[in-house]
């Protein structure tokens, strides 16, 4: 029996198009290739006899879990996921999908994107809509300021420019 867990709030439904197709490409080679690799070896691993003493039947027992289990996760997430793929009427204000630079007091310029909860990156700048910044932002203009409390500290951060094409 697993750890107990507390249940996380689920994340915003809403994704661009590119994140959508990643999260159906992962979907579609867990389903049609690596889990009937991973059964497979399983089944070739019980065929070896004693399965209590069988390191590769259990590994790859624990492998099949973890793939149902993102496999069901995909599921949900494909079935809830709103697809936002044209900018809001009014570009002049933070949504879902801009590209906004920043004046950050502890770091200088930044440039940021607010994307799905599924999509962040760091290296590339792809924040969560749902992360503290990407929450503090929304709704701001050119020129907005605003404070986000951090983890480490309290950070101003300056709007200098919002945009929404690549």
């Amino acid at each position: 029996m697993g750890r107990w867990r507390q249940a996380e709030k689920p994340g915003s439904p809403y994704i661009t198009p590119e994140g959508a197709g990643r999260l159906r490409e992962e979907a579609q080679y867990l389903w049609r290739q690596l889990r009937p690799e991973v059964v497979r070896a399983l089944a070739a691993a019980a065929a070896e006899g004693d399965r209590s003493e069988n390191a590769e039947y259990t590994y790859r027992k624990k492998q099949l879990a973890g793939i149902d289990r993102r496999l069901r996760y995909l599921g949900k997430r494909i079935d809830s996921m709103k697809i936002v793929d044209r900018p809001p009427a009014d570009t002049s204000v933070i949504r879902f999908g801009a590209r906004v630079s920043l004046n950050a007091s502890s770091e200088g310029s930044v440039d940021y994107r607010i994307v799905g909860v599924d999509e962040t990156d760091a290296k590339k700048g792809y924040i969560s809509i749902d992360s503290p910044v990407a929450r503090a932002l929304l709704g701001k203009r050119v020129g907005d300021s605003t404070q986000v409390q951090l983890p480490e500290n309290l950070v101003e951060l300056e709007v200098l420019a919002i945009r929404y094409i690549d």
